[in-house]
């Protein structure tokens, strides 16, 4: 029987969290809610699971043609048995050369278990938590108390490009917007460039407020 998830939100494509155009995957659900976190909307658990065959079954068509795949949240191990099901699942669909990568708001250290049992299902892994108060300097994380690991051949040939200092090739976001007319971004904006967002469109009259607000 297919493990179930909890699940936030799929998106094709992403070109923000990693090489190429990606399938991004959101698990909902977040016990760590880091301050200053732009993912507040995955840190409840209150919502339903799907059967991870099921998600599967619907990301098959994007999986097959996208350059890699980012599973976020939400804190994805915190779902250690859906995760691994939904990673062995993709491993089958997925096209030659395309790469795993998965944030976490965990040290690595205690990810490392999970890592050995499902050896060589995820490039690469970024992890430990957000720290608003840290400074933010590196391509793809929000903060450089993170770390990047690469696992695989794959991971470090892959990501050997974000080996470097961030710099204006990594300002830009994906934006996404659902049938209700909520708009869902994703990518790693710099320090206040959502608040600078919200006075600009303020400015035209459009009032806003983003989940973080939502929340307080």
């Amino acid at each position: 029987m297919s493990e179930s998830m909890a699940l936030s939100r799929v998106h094709f494509p992403v070109t923000t969290l990693g090489p190429g155009q990606r399938l991004g995957i959101w698990f909902q659900g977040c016990s760590i809610q880091c301050p200053g976190c732009i993912s507040t909307d995955t840190w409840s658990s209150h919502t339903g699971h799907v059967a991870v065959a099921e998600v599967l079954e619907a990301v098959a068509g994007y999986a097959q043609i996208a350059d890699g795949v980012t599973i976020s949240g939400g804190e994805p191990f915190e779902q250690p048995e859906a995760l691994g099901e939904l990673l062995l699942g993709l491993s089958v669909l997925r096209q030659p050369g395309s790469d795993v990568l998965v944030y976490s708001g965990l040290p690595y250290g205690m990810l490392v278990p999970w890592l050995d049992r499902w050896q060589g299902l995820i490039d690469a892994v970024i992890s430990e938590p957000f720290d608003r108060t840290a400074s933010q300097t590196r391509p793809l994380m929000g903060s450089d108390n993170q770390s990047l690991h690469t696992l695989t051949v794959l991971g470090r040939t892959r990501f050997a490009e974000f080996e470097r200092p961030r710099d204006t090739r990594d300002d830009h976001i994906d934006l996404m917007v659902d049938d209700s007319g909520t708009a869902w971004m994703a990518g790693i904006p710099r320090r206040g460039d959502l608040e600078r967002l919200q006075a600009l469109v303020a400015s035209r009259g459009i009032v806003t407020r983003t989940t973080e607000q939502v929340i307080r």
